[in-house]
C-alpha cells in the first residue's frame, strides 16, 4: 500500500509539471486513480469468482465422496470386496483432491481479503485526494482571480500614469507658450520688436492717423455748424412770436379807447 501511495504521489508531481493548469492535472490524476481503484475492484471480483468455482468443485467432490462411501458399504454387504475396494480407492483420491481444493480456497480467501483491504485503503486515499483536489482547485481559482484583478489594476495604474505624464507635458508646454507670448509683448512695447500687424510702416501709419484726424475735425465742424444753424432758427421764431403778441396788445387798447 505504501508503494501504491508513493507511485500516486510521483505521478501527481509529474502531471503538475506537465500541465500548465494545475486544475487539469489534478482532475487527470483523480481520473487515473479512479481507474486504478476500479481495476482493483475488478481483480477482487475475479478472485471471488474463482473461489466460488473452487467451492462448487469442493461441494461436488463431497457429494461424490459420500456416494462412494455408500457404495463401498453396499459392496461389503453384497460380499463384493473388489467393488468395495474400488469405491474406497476412488473415495481416497477424491479426498486428496478435496484437501488440495481446501488449500486453494484458503489461499484465494487470503488473497481476497488482502485485495479488499488494499481496496479500502486506496478508496480512502482516492476520496481524500478528491477532497483536497477540490480545495486546491478552489484556491487556485481564487488566486487566478486575484492575479487578474491585480493585473487589471496595474494596467489601469500604468495607463493613468501615462495620462498624467502627458498632461504634465501639455501644461509645461502651455506655460512656456504663455511666457513666450508675454516676452514678445514686452519686447514690442519697449520697441525692441515692431508689431507689423498694426501698420505696414511707421510713415504709413502716421499719414493714416493724420487723415483720420482730418476727417474727424471736418465731422466735428459740420456738427457744430448744424447746431449753430438750429439755434439761429429758434431765435428768429421767438422774435416773430414776441412782435405778434405786441401788435395784438396795441389793437386791443385802441378798441377799448374807442368804446369809452
Amino acid at each position: 500500500m505504501n508503494r501504491i501511495s508513493t507511485v500516486v504521489k510521483q505521478k501527481v508531481s509529474t502531471l503538475l509539471d506537465k500541465y500548465e493548469n494545475p486544475k487539469e492535472a489534478l482532475d487527470y490524476s483523480y481520473t487515473k486513480q479512479t481507474e486504478m481503484l476500479n481495476k482493483l475492484r475488478r481483480d477482487i471480483a475475479e478472485v471471488i469468482t474463482a473461489k466460488k468455482r473452487l467451492e462448487m468443485q469442493k461441494a461436488k467432490l463431497w457429494d461424490n465422496i459420500r456416494t462412494l462411501d455408500e457404495q463401498s458399504r453396499r459392496a461389503v454387504d453384497a460380499d463384493r470386496e473388489d467393488l468395495a475396494r474400488l469405491a474406497l480407492e476412488r473415495k481416497n483420491a477424491n479426498m486428496l483432491r478435496l484437501r488440495a481444493l481446501d488449500k486453494q480456497i484458503t489461499d484465494m480467501q487470503a488473497e481476497q481479503e488482502k485485495l479488499q483491504d488494499t481496496e479500502r485503503r486506496l478508496s480512502s486515499k482516492v476520496e481524500e485526494f478528491n477532497s483536497k483536489k477540490e480545495v486546491i482547485k478552489a484556491q487556485y481559482s481564487a488566486a487566478e482571480a486575484q492575479v487578474r484583478i491585480k493585473e487589471s489594476v496595474t494596467g489601469i495604474s500604468e495607463e493613468m500614469a501615462d495620462v498624467g505624464i502627458a498632461m504634465n507635458k501639455a501644461e509645461e508646454k502651455t506655460e512656456k507658450m504663455k511666457a513666450k507670448s508675454q516676452a514678445l509683448d514686452e519686447m514690442i512695447d519697449s520697441g525692441v520688436l515692431t508689431d507689423y500687424t498694426t501698420s505696414t510702416s511707421e510713415d504709413g501709419g502716421s499719414i493714416e492717423k493724420e487723415l483720420e484726424d482730418v476727417v474727424s475735425r471736418e465731422s466735428v465742424d459740420q456738427e457744430l455748424a448744424k447746431l449753430k444753424a438750429e439755434r439761429s432758427k429758434k431765435k428768429r421764431i421767438l422774435n416773430k412770436s414776441d412782435e405778434s403778441e405786441e401788435g395784438e396788445e396795441g389793437q386791443a387798447e385802441e378798441i377799448q379807447q374807442a368804446v369809452t
